[in-house]
């Protein structure tokens, strides 16, 4: 068996845009099979994203991703981007973070892909299990990293902050190792932004450097049409989300457009210090661009799902203007865009934030409201063989 290979520190190498692929899934989308998976993976790797986000449990997404970035391959090589995987969570109430189910999940991971190895594997959803089997399940997954070298970052995932950094701080405690990730979802979004006040600092100070924010549209809850009918978020949350977006429409914007660049443009900053130093997406067809390129520094890490070309664009579109507000009026022409993409993207910024804090007011209590994961009266339907 090979020893542990050194890899450089995942700060260094997970770029700044994850494409989610949890829109791969039953969840978001009445048939993912008949998505247009080959041509928006295709599309995102053309416009530069280069790492992918998915999970066992997100349906076919894992076969999905594996064959789209098959179909690229002759284009875009394997180590040209990052696969990040989960395990642990087989369906809506059954989790088994046992190591031989931690072995086996990883390897058929690994068959779906059609790789030699996966770049990030994250513990999912881990406050449905005890702590007990989390910190058995990342030993598991380090052991396969420094004995298999089928894994290269290992880190957990999952939606309550104390949790997650409840177990960050404990795994560098038992095991004298921080987590290489710690990926939060729904925590900093224009309706919760304690990721940023509460998270951040409990994690720096467990060793952790890389916190990918997942979910800037708060899993589906900032919506014009409202969240998915399984949505946890209750129905006084609900309708405040109607009332917020009825505010966006009065002044001619959409909550999910908002949301978005909020979240994208905040945490692009304001999660600089748990973020990544590789280079961004440029949203531009044929370009490469550094972190240099777009300021320096290092770059909060958003994770973003889109399921058609069309919000694909959309996305890409906002992340550019980000990347651009960033960026001299002098960088922005002597790259061949329009001379006054810099002042759009400083004026748009400014309407987004008044849109934000009108938002925000709405929400009154409810700013920073996080529902029950899991709900009361949750028991693990696993049934151990």
């Amino acid at each position: 068996m090979p020893g542990r290979i050194p890899h450089p520190p995942l700060e260094d190498v997970l770029p700044p845009l994850v494409f989610g692929c949890a829109v791969f899934n039953h969840q978001y989308n009445p048939d993912p099979l008949a998505l247009d998976t080959n041509g928006l993976v295709y599309k995102a790797l053309s416009l530069g994203i280069r790492a992918f986000d998915t999970s066992p449990y997100y349906g076919p997404s894992e076969e999905l991703l594996g064959a789209a970035l098959d179909n690229a391959r002759k284009e875009y090589p394997r180590d040209d981007y990052l696969i990040l995987t989960k395990v642990g969570r087989i369906g809506g109430e059954e989790f088994d973070y046992s190591p031989e189910w931690i072995r086996q999940s990883v390897k058929r991971s690994l068959q779906r892909m059609h790789t030699s190895y996966l770049d990030v594997v994250y513990c999912h959803d881990i406050e449905f299990v005890s702590d007990e089997e989390t910190v058995t399940a990342v030993k598991e997954l380090r052991r396969i990293r420094d004995q298999e070298g089928t894994i290269k970052y290992v880190g957990i995932s999952g939606y309550p902050l104390d949790v997650l950094c409840r177990l960050a701080e404990r795994i560098l405690e038992e095991t004298g190792e921080p987590l290489d990730a710690v990926m939060s979802y729904a925590n900093f979004t224009l309706q919760n932004t304690t990721l940023l006040t509460e998270g951040v600092p409990r994690l720096k100070a467990a060793g952790v450097k890389v916190v990918p924010n997942a979910s800037p549209l708060g899993m589906g809850l900032l919506r014009k049409v409202g969240p998915h009918s399984w949505h946890p978020g209750g129905d006084v949350l609900r309708k405040a989300v109607q009332e917020a977006s009825d505010f966006c429409e009065e002044h001619e914007d959409r909550i999910e457009v908002v949301a978005t660049r909020y979240v994208l443009e905040r945490w692009l900053c304001e999660g600089s210090e748990v973020g990544s130093r590789a280079d961004p997406a440029a949203g531009v067809p044929f370009r490469r661009e550094t972190v240099d390129q777009v300021g320096g520094g290092k770059l909060g890490i958003s994770v973003i799902g889109v399921s058609n070309d069309a919000e694909l664009t959309k996305a890409m579109q906002v992340w550019r203007s980000i990347l651009d507000g960033r960026e001299t009026g002098k960088q922005v022409k002597a790259a061949g865009r329009w001379k006054k993409d810099h002042e759009w993207s400083l004026s748009r910024s400014k309407t987004v934030e008044l849109l934000a804090e009108g938002i925000q007011d709405i929400f009154g209590d409810l700013y920073n409201y996080a529902w029950p994961s899991p709900s009361e009266g949750y028991v693990n339907q696993h049934k151990k063989k």
